[in-house]
């Protein structure tokens, strides 16, 4: 007995040792250039010397302003799809310890109490009509050795897996930042447009009584004043419009917060909005391979990768094993009494002869690991695109901002001497309609370009891949 056991206990080592099946993995190649594009559009774009990249950033010391702080951190926590996504990282990671338990046998301690009463006429002279039996065992019941390497790769598949939603739940947590950082600017650069719009509506109005008294004096002319009148009911349509606007965005807000949003903690305009303004792009290699939705495409092609030595280890027999170690007695005070002890040991090989399905699920593991492959460099050419489009904006916004704010400054003057000359007679109140309408629509796309210049900043911090919580 003992000598079998130290056999059986040599042989668990060395089978445990045995090799796998799994195909060696290499990291594909990017298909992606070794640089960021270049040209006119990405002037600038490479941010100053010593600044730092999206990775070395946490979340808090890139979006600076406080309020913005407290909103995302209560989305993180509130919001019910970042709930999901930990969730099914805890489902994973649960369904990889019982995928890596396989590996170890199952131990079940049985204990079996039986008492039978026979005929008589099947009883051999002295045995009694009743019997008991009473037994104890400690034991292993068909656990299989993994010789081969099939139940490994099953848990490294399942590991990847694990790997794979843990990525998925970091992208979404990146991607729920930027959602909340730019609707909640959104609704700050609305809230602007809203009291632009006010503050058209007051100016319009005066020009109106203006007009009107002028009017009722002969000094104006009756389609003045109701060319004056348009622009008031303009001012005041805009101001329902954006009142509207304004209004779905913050229940926007309260979505991806998961709650109300205190008034406090909402933005008054967007010119107060602060956030860092220079991060380094680094190098396409360093992003790319560390965004957590490349990771993720990565963790499930090495998951495929293991499948396949799932596949070729249905080639080679499996070793399992039943045995156990216990005691037995008719009685139950005899249980432990010198010579009741028992054992077995009962080891089991299957060889598969012939099962032509085995080969098809290996060439299916193999394709699937094809279309993974595919996926995964997707996946990479597509972040590539998202970082070189955030860079050409980038690039270009400086400009922009610089023009539309010479363009808002020269349309101010061209309003005060087109009101000049319709003061003093020279020129009809449609030069001065013409001059309000243009300022009033310069004033709008200067907001719109500081709204784009700020969410240009969240979307590169967001598709250069930082923000995550490791």
């Amino acid at each position: 007995m003992n000598k079998n056991l130290f056999l059986l206990i040599v042989g668990i080592v060395i089978f445990l040792g045995g090799c796998t099946l799994t195909p060696e993995y290499t990291r594909p190649e990017a298909p992606v250039p070794a640089v960021w594009p270049s040209g006119p559009a990405y002037n600038g774009t490479k941010g100053e010397a010593g600044a730092p990249t999206a990775r070395e950033l946490r979340w808090q010391e890139f979006f600076t302003d406080t309020k913005l702080q407290q909103v995302i951190e209560t989305a993180l926590n509130n919001n019910r799809d970042m709930r999901l996504a930990a969730l099914n990282v805890e489902m994973a990671r649960a369904l990889y310890g019982i995928q890596r338990a396989e590996l170890l046998p199952t131990v079940d301690a049985t204990g079996i109490a039986s008492k039978q009463r026979r005929s008589s006429d099947l009883l051999q002279p002295g045995e009694p009509r009743t019997s008991e039996q009473y037994s104890v065992n400690l034991g292993i019941s068909s656990w299989e050795i993994d010789f081969f390497g099939r139940i490994r790769s099953l848990k490294d598949a399942a590991l990847q897996e694990y790997l794979a939603t843990e990525q998925a739940r970091r992208s979404a947590q990146i991607s729920l930042m930027a959602e909340v950082a730019n609707t909640y600017l959104t609704l700050a650069a609305d809230r602007d447009l809203l009291r632009l719009a006010q503050e058209t509506l007051r100016a319009q109005e005066t020009t109106y009584n203006l007009i009107r008294r002028r009017c009722e004096v002969g000094a104006s002319s009756e389609l003045d004043l109701r060319q004056a009148q348009t622009r008031v009911d303009a001012a005041r349509v805009d101001i329902s419009r954006y009142t509207a606007i304004a209004a779905g965005d913050e229940n926007a807000l309260t979505l991806l917060v998961g709650s109300p949003v205190p008034d406090g903690l909402l933005p008054t305009e967007l010119n107060t909005v602060t956030m860092l303004q220079d991060i380094s792009p680094g190098l396409p290699a360093e992003v790319l391979q560390r965004r957590p939705d490349i990771l993720q495409a990565e963790n499930q092609l090495k998951a495929a990768n293991a499948n396949i030595g799932v596949a070729r280890a249905a080639f080679f027999p499996r070793i399992s094993l039943t045995g156990a170690i216990g005691t037995a007695s008719n009685e139950l005070s005899g249980l432990f009494k010198s010579g009741s002890g028992t054992w077995s040991f009962e080891p089991q090989i299957i060889m598969p002869v012939f099962d032509s399905r085995t080969w098809s699920a290996l060439d299916a593991s193999k394709v699937d690991r094809e279309i993974i492959l595919t996926q995964y460099e997707k996946a990479i050419q597509v972040a590539f695109r998202e970082v070189a489009d955030a860079l050409a904006q980038r690039g270009t916004l400086g400009d922009q901002m610089a023009a539309q704010q010479s363009l808002v400054e020269a349309t101010v003057e061209s309003y005060r001497l087109s009101d000049l000359r319709y003061k003093s007679g020279i020129d009809s109140y449609l030069s001065v309609l013409d001059a309000q309408r243009s300022l009033y629509g310069v004033q709008q796309g200067l907001i719109s370009v500081r709204l784009s210049r700020l969410t240009n900043l969240v979307t590169l911090y967001k598709v250069l891949g930082g923000g995550a919580s490791e």
